[in-house]
């Protein structure tokens, strides 16, 4: 939110020189200060007294200009609306203009020109460079224009935090500043506009909880063609808001004034009287911004008694808005609940000044005022007369500001610092109403616009906030009990299997937890997403359920800026079940593409393939010292058949899965290479074996290599198994398969292959004999045999 100090010390009449540390060492965040116009000088208000054309250009003609001294100035104008009488912005020579423009004594087509009438965006004050900036007739001629608009007003651009809603105004801003600095703000009071009109309209609202307090009165005779003042259109400029009319210019500039929105029906556009209501499930509206939506039932809308007129507090429809022709408006200043209206403008893809504030919380109180103010405004500016206020209030629906008590040792137990009862009673007094003051504590209630204010902890807050968060001491006794986290052997920390992969060349990518329903029906298209009510975009509406769009995102994102060789990997939860009973779950994903190593001169490049990441998915196996996973072909619709399997436990438990992307589904998330990934279940990877220390052997090792003939449907772990069994066969001490080779016979499948395992022995407690080794081989051959494996002859 932009804020101009010029307007900001109209409602505060001292402001700190060090305004922006004060205001963000206090949570306003204060993200950048710039002057009200790009810096110039030497420009004054000019007035046309005399034109005539041009002898040797017919779109240029020559002014005399009166600048208050005692010649008129002659200036060659190409301007369109340049005219007799009209008061002009004017640079004099020696002048200089934004972007170092100089003004210099110049002829124009043989005519001596002496300055320049200027535009406002030649001014850098608007973008407006169709015509000159007319100014008020009554502005003094030979007034320094700089000084007059007091274009060095400092416009300083604040961060609020979501709780921080009643800062969204400049009258919210000063009470927050004179809390800061001890200063008092000026109490907003409006006079009653005269009631000279004896048209109304009644209201009716269908739900009390949604909209307790609605007001609204007919302004009949308005010229909604009138010129919105200069010191208006200047204050809403800088405030980020361009002109729109003055009906609008009005209500927006109420809007940041005292932050109450407002909207301006046309009162001959409404059919009767006017509804409060929740809309009807696929009842359509117009907007004023020409989209053509389709209100759901939880919307709540202003309608008349036959259709909907706009979405309640977020913008208003095209068939009852103000235009050239409107003569007779219908003003309506409302409080919505903010449960009511949060969230629903992102629902409809919106997001307005209006919809921002009530998601927030608006002033309860500052309805009726913020109404009388910009009817005086509208009388003032585009005339007319107004009818009497029609004013529908539940008391016992709005909020209710109960009071708190606020505890002096409590205060100083949580901040850490020393307050006297006075200092918290003189902090707590300048953002509530103190009702009664204790020894031990005191009772305030939250003003009605401090929607953040409601237990005891907020008001201790306040009191470290006023006072500074730059006197909190940096160290003082800590009051709190320090433990040490038990850290059982038995499991794996993640931050484990994270340097793990970190050192096998991964860099970890943290995502959000809300994905693109498109990506999670690509990859998980088995589950049913939790989609999210109040969503940020449509492309983050559903909760993931695998990590892998987080992970592939990344690798889409990084493969389009020419990056071939990836290695990611995310820890995170998952989400399934329903939103009211939420199944979260941790997991380990990754995906690798490209070449397996870096380019050098020492190794061949190649593309990684299943085995390397099946290489790096053992790896996080091996770190729980447990030898009971097994790798066990599945297919997965995301995965290639025949490259992908899952991890599963002895207990039958799975761990998880990896394997190949289905070229469909990288066509689909336009990865359009081969791309391997994996995801493990965090809680049963981290379940580990106890380290227990194993006596080294004295004895030497023996080894035998065989070579066997296996049919072609018996896997590599089915023959590990078998030669692992119980048995003589403890003292087998290590199993490597070294090669496999399958014999070439044309077009037609072998049924055979062949493969060659590197078996080694030891015993601990003496040398093994040739022939024990060869009785363990025997006895290893023969259980082979069960499954179809014999020696190669």
């Amino acid at each position: 939110m932009k804020i101009s100090v010029s307007w900001l010390k109209e409602w505060i009449e001292k402001i700190p020189n060090d305004l922006s540390d004060r205001l963000t060492m206090a949570g306003l965040e204060v993200e950048g200060v710039e002057l009200a116009a790009p810096h110039f000088t030497n420009v004054v208000v000019g007035e046309v007294v005399e034109l005539t054309p041009h002898p040797d250009a017919d779109r240029l003609r020559v002014a005399q200009v009166n600048v208050g001294r005692d010649q008129l100035l002659q200036i060659v104008c190409g301007a369109p609306n340049v005219a007799v009488g009209i008061k002009v912005p004017t640079a004099l020579v020696g002048a200089t203009l934004p972007g170092d423009f100089k003004i210099k004594d110049a002829k124009l087509r043989g005519v001596a020109s002496s300055g320049m009438l200027c535009s406002a965006k030649e001014l850098g004050v608007n973008e407006d460079a169709s015509g000159l900036m007319i100014l008020d007739p009554q502005t003094e001629v030979g007034a320094d224009f700089r000084a007059l608009f007091d274009l060095d007003d400092e416009i300083v651009e604040i961060d609020l935090t979501p709780n921080r809603g009643d800062c969204l105004s400049i009258l919210g801003v000063a009470r927050d500043l004179a809390a800061i600095t001890g200063e008092s703000a000026k109490s907003f009071s409006v006079e009653s506009a005269p009631v000279k009109s004896s048209l109304k309209r009644a209201v009716v609202i269908e739900d009390a909880a949604d909209c307790p307090k609605y007001l609204g009165r007919v302004i009949s005779g308005v010229n909604p063609q009138a010129k919105t003042p200069l010191w208006m259109e200047e204050r809403l400029r800088r405030s980020g808001i361009r002109p729109h009319g003055i009906l609008v210019d009005i209500t927006n500039y109420i809007l940041l004034e005292v932050g109450q929105p407002l909207h301006a029906f046309d009162h001959g556009k409404v059919a009767g009287d006017i509804f409060v209501r929740r809309a009807q499930e696929g009842e359509k509206l117009t907007l004023i911004n020409g989209d053509t939506v389709s209100l759901k039932s939880d919307t709540l809308v202003i309608a008349d008694q036959e259709k909907a007129l706009a979405m309640a507090g977020i913008m208003g429809g095209e068939a009852s808005a103000c235009n050239d022709e409107t003569t007779d408006i219908f003003l309506e200043s409302a409080w919505f609940n903010p449960i009511t209206i949060a969230g629903k403008a992102r629902n409809y893809g919106l997001h307005t000044d209006s919809s921002h504030r009530y998601e927030r919380g608006v002033d309860f109180e500052l309805t009726k005022n913020a109404l009388e103010y910009a009817t005086n405004l509208i009388l003032q500016y585009a005339g007319g007369e107004a009818g009497e206020i029609t004013e529908v209030i539940e008391a016992d629906q709005l909020p209710q500001r109960k009071p708190v008590k606020v505890r002096y040792c409590k205060t100083n137990q949580i901040i850490g610092q020393k307050f006297t009862s006075c200092d918290i009673k003189e902090l707590v007094g300048r953002i509530g109403d103190i009702q009664e003051v204790h020894d031990d504590y005191l009772v305030v209630t939250p003003p009605s616009y401090r929607f953040d204010l409601e237990i005891e902890e907020d008001f201790i807050e306040e009191v470290v906030r006023l006072n500074g968060y730059d006197k909190v001491p940096v160290s003082f006794e800590m009051v709190s009990k320090v433990s040490m986290p038990i850290v059982a052997e038995s499991r794996i920390a993640l931050n484990d299997f994270k340097s793990l992969l970190v050192g096998r060349g991964y860099h970890e990518v943290i995502e959000m937890s809300f994905i693109s329903p498109k990506w999670q029906a690509i990859l998980d298209p088995s589950k049913e997403a939790i989609k999210l009510k109040n969503p940020l975009s449509s492309d983050l509406s559903v909760m993931r359920t695998t990590l892998l769009p987080g992970v592939l995102g990344a690798m889409e994102h990084n493969l389009k800026r020419q990056q071939s060789r990836l290695r990611f990997f995310e820890s995170g939860r998952t989400y399934n079940g329903t939103l009211e009973n939420v199944e979260q779950v941790l997991h380990i994903a990754g995906a690798i593409c490209g070449t397996a190593a870096p380019l050098q001169w020492g190794i061949k490049a190649r593309n990684v393939d299943f085995y390397d990441l099946k290489g790096d998915v053992e790896a996080l196996l091996k770190r729980t010292g447990r030898d009971d996973y097994r790798f066990v072909a599945t297919e997965r619709a995301i995965l290639h058949p025949g490259q992908s399997a899952d991890i599963k436990l002895s207990s039958g438990e799975v761990v998880g899965y990896l394997g190949k992307l289905h070229p469909t589904v990288s066509k689909a998330l336009d990865l359009n290479r081969d791309v391997f990934v994996f995801e493990l279940n965090y809680d049963l990877l981290a379940a580990s074996m106890t380290p227990k220390f194993k006596e080294l052997s004295r004895f030497p090792s023996s080894k035998r290599d065989l070579a066997l003939v296996v049919p072609v449907e018996v896997t590599t772990q089915q023959i590990l198994d078998v030669m692992s069994a119980s048995g003589q066969r403890r003292y087998l001490t290590e199993v490597n398969l070294f090669d496999i080779y399958v014999p070439e016979n044309g077009a037609e499948q072998t049924a055979t292959k062949n493969m060659a395992f590197s078996l080694t022995f030891q015993n601990p407690e003496e040398s093994l004999k040739d022939a024990e080794v060869q009785a363990i081989v025997e006895e290893v051959l023969q259980d082979l045999a069960t499954i179809g494996v014999s020696l190669r002859q």
